[in-house]
């Protein structure tokens, strides 16, 4: 029921992810007679593997996470949430209120044994040709040595997950590669993850993002935010600037369509609607956000993103990272960083 477009968007994507992918089944949360509507204008859909739950209310995008936590208990964010703590699902995602959705998720499913935040992590396009997952993107604007440490472990079990690395490498976001810069919060995180069983690579820069130096880059919520809206702007200003440019002549158009194969290339490479979908690890249960905007091409693949989180253990592996981590070395180094 959430996002910009809500059911107009969420339905035909669904419809399509199970023509896509034979062995899922989906419940859909909502007001039931809306999304009976949306069904009945979607074509044919297989009553077996499509089960309409009600709900009465719905989070709006305005709302504080605190009205949505306390005042809307039969919400559809909440109602889909309940279902994934009550192993009547197996993931949830949503294109609604991020806030309210971190907050319910924290408060229905809890916390990994170990993990004292949730995060926001999503896979970003690299030079390389693949990816380089991100994290924090927004959940904890103000974070400890340990929490990043912690943001490291889920990030590799995040990437194993996805593309099937067992030893991801991990870069911490700083203002420059040398050991000597960066905050006491920076320079304490890369000690516990220089002690750690990680695969750290070092420090990384902003660039480094896009160069595919590591697979996963971690920094907090504030930092990994701003870095994140400002991709996206320059990605948006920079596609733009390649269609004004073509459109400025009768010449320039016959190039456009002279070079249609390669500008449909580009656009698909640089297309973020193939990388929607951010995970939000740390949690006892697999939930994905959908960007509000997202149309029904990009919320499949945030469907995508939940399905194959749950078909290769997510959670699972999220936990087998943390008990690495927090072995007797690497307690015994957080200690003596933490003081």
């Amino acid at each position: 029921m959430g996002g910009d477009h809500g059911l107009p968007v969420t339905v035909p994507a669904a419809i399509h992810f199970l023509q896509q992918v034979p062995e899922v089944r989906l419940l859909l949360v909502g007001q039931r007679e809306s999304i009976e509507q949306a069904l009945a204008k979607s074509g044919t859909v297989d009553p077996a593997r499509v089960e309409v739950r009600h709900a009465s209310e719905v989070v709006a995008m305005d709302d504080s996470p605190a009205i949505a936590l306390r005042s809307k208990r039969d919400s559809s964010m909440r109602v889909a949430i309940e279902l994934v703590r009550n192993a009547e699902a197996d993931a949830c995602v949503s294109a609604g209120n991020t806030g309210a959705l971190m907050a319910i998720s924290r408060f229905v499913l809890k916390m990994q044994p170990g993990i004292d935040r949730p995060a926001i992590a999503t896979q970003l396009p690299n030079r390389t040709g693949g990816t380089t997952t991100m994290l924090d993107l927004g959940a904890n604007v103000d974070c400890e040595a340990r929490h990043l440490l912690q943001f490291a472990a889920m990030g590799s079990a995040l990437v194993s997950v996805l593309e099937g690395k067992e030893r991801p490498t991990v870069g911490l976001l700083n203002i420059g590669e040398e050991v000597i810069k960066g905050n006491d919060t920076v320079k304490q995180a890369a000690e516990l993850l220089r002690a750690s069983a990680l695969n750290f690579h070092g420090n990384v820069e902003g660039n480094d993002i896009y160069d595919g130096t590591t697979d996963v880059v971690v920094c907090d919520g504030f930092v990994g935010n701003v870095a994140l809206k400002a991709s996206e702007g320059l990605a948006r200003m920079l596609g733009d600037f390649i269609r004004e440019e073509y459109k400025r002549h009768v010449f320039t158009r016959l190039m456009a369509l002279l070079s249609f194969p390669v500008l449909m290339r580009f656009r698909k490479r640089l297309d973020h609607r193939r990388y929607n979908g951010a995970s939000l690890v740390g949690l006892r249960g697999v939930v994905i956000k959908s960007h509000g905007s997202a149309d029904a091409y990009a919320f499949e693949f945030a469907l995508r993103r939940a399905y194959d989180a749950v078909r290769n253990g997510l959670v699972q592996r999220i936990e087998q990272a943390l008990s690495r981590i927090q072995s007797p070395e690497s307690g015994e180094a957080e200690r003596a960083q933490l003081g």
